[in-house]
């Protein structure tokens, strides 16, 4: 069975109330489907970051948000994550202003996820990004995953 890396878009679209942005509320609505009709087809697993940053600002939200990745394995962020994600920011293959992002791309590639499910198009689903980070992460003899969003992993 593949891995998929849970990021914190995915649970924070899927649990968020509808947005009024219509783009918005259409990837919620993809974030939900996918959630209830594609996840089983996956070894779903998310990271001590994603539980760090799901935790963060309103309460009633965080819990929800919380909930929804209580059965899902934790992959740690140890020292050799942190190391890569500094790596990848000193590379300047992501802006040291989103570490987090830099933590999620290392931790799915230590760990050998498949798929990095995303709906951060700027820093992760990005391809102009990723041929850089999948560069360099092959240079240090691992494999980036698939990074991409609940779209490209909809069923047939």
């Amino acid at each position: 069975m593949e891995t998929i890396y849970i990021e914190t878009t995915i649970v924070s679209y899927l649990v968020a109330n509808p947005s009024r942005d219509l783009i918005l509320t259409a990837h919620q609505e993809i974030t939900r489907e996918w959630w209830r009709e594609e996840r089983a087809r996956y070894r779903c697993v998310t990271s001590e970051e994603v539980l760090r940053e799901v935790s963060l600002g309103d309460p009633a939200m965080s819990r929800r948000r919380v909930e929804a990745l209580s059965e899902i394995p934790v992959l740690r962020v140890d020292d050799a994550v942190r190391l890569l994600a500094k790596e990848l920011v000193q590379e300047r293959l992501l802006p040291p202003a989103v570490i987090s992002d830099a933590l999620h791309a290392a931790v799915a590639s230590l760990h050998k996820v498949d798929y990095l499910l995303t709906w951060n198009c700027r820093h992760l689903a990005n391809p102009h990004l990723q041929k850089g980070l999948r560069t360099f992460i092959a240079g240090r003899g691992l494999v980036l995953p698939e990074i991409c969003t609940p779209i490209e992993l909809a069923g047939d």
